[in-house]
């Protein structure tokens, strides 16, 4: 039993110690004095220094959060709608319509930033930030449409039914009763969304354009001629701050079960 017990941790151990063994390196590597990522020379907060008179690394991490933030609210309001829409009502080719949300889940980015390319030369569009917002929504929005419906599929239907029984009109009954009961889908969604936005490359490298790069364009730029320590630095602080929320996050959690538990 307990050697059972040994060897379950120890794999587990083992998975965690590959998964995270290469952000610690990273962060590590932010403290060093060497401009090479090759051994580790000496503790040093200088590239944090640096990283703030970059001026073309800090332009690219606006770009990218700017994109992906806005991509994540239109896809996140659209996508929510559309799966309430196809779920709740019937027309004519509502069935195909649910199996080609799953194409630019499934085909690989570098097809679907090629037709993107190709839509934009064709209507004479030229490439800015407006295109990458635009591709951004494109590949975001079924992710979220999917992950709604997930919830929506689980859903009581006689709620809905109970509720316009009792005199709520359609809108009412919307943000009162179904835009509550999927929010879960719509965080899910949401926080997809903006992750898949946040770390684009293939999609980004065919539909950006000048004065649009993004954090991950401008870091797959760099590798040709090394990444420097500083991008380590603007890792590490996205790292802390992802953390941070996540802490935040399951401390919020916990609370509000505790509440339930304690009305219950």
């Amino acid at each position: 039993m307990k050697k059972k017990r040994f060897l379950k941790n120890l794999f587990i151990g083992l998975v965690l110690f590959f998964l995270y063994l290469p952000i610690l390196v990273l962060v590590l590597y932010s403290f060093n004095t060497s401009k090479l990522n090759i051994l580790f020379e000496g503790f040093t907060l200088k590239w944090y220094r640096v990283l703030l008179e970059n001026r073309s690394l800090l332009e690219a991490l606006g770009n990218t959060l700017f994109v992906a933030v806005i991509s994540t609210l239109v896809s996140t309001v659209v996508g929510t709608v559309s799966a309430i829409a196809l779920k709740k009502y019937r027309f004519f080719g509502r069935g195909v319509l649910n199996e080609l949300l799953y194409i630019p889940i499934v085909i690989p980015e570098i097809v679907l930033g090629i037709a993107l390319l190709s839509i934009y030369t064709f209507f004479h569009i030229e490439l800015g930030l407006h295109t990458l917002i635009l591709s951004h929504i494109a590949f975001s929005l079924p992710f979220v449409v999917v992950s709604v419906r997930s919830v929506l599929n689980s859903l009581d239907p006689h709620l809905e039914e109970a509720a316009s029984d009792l005199g709520a009109s359609p809108i009412k009954t919307f943000f009162h009763i179904t835009l509550p009961a999927v929010m879960p889908g719509v965080i899910s969604g949401a926080l997809l969304a903006f992750t898949l936005s946040l770390d684009d490359v293939v999609i980004s490298y065919f539909t950006a354009g000048p004065g649009s790069n993004t954090l991950p364009l401008k870091i797959y730029s760099m590798i040709k001629t090394g990444i420097t320590p500083d991008v380590n630095a603007l890792s590490s602080l996205i790292l802390l701050v992802v953390i941070t929320i996540l802490t935040l996050s399951t401390v919020i959690r916990i609370k509000r079960s505790g509440k339930e538990k304690a009305y219950e």
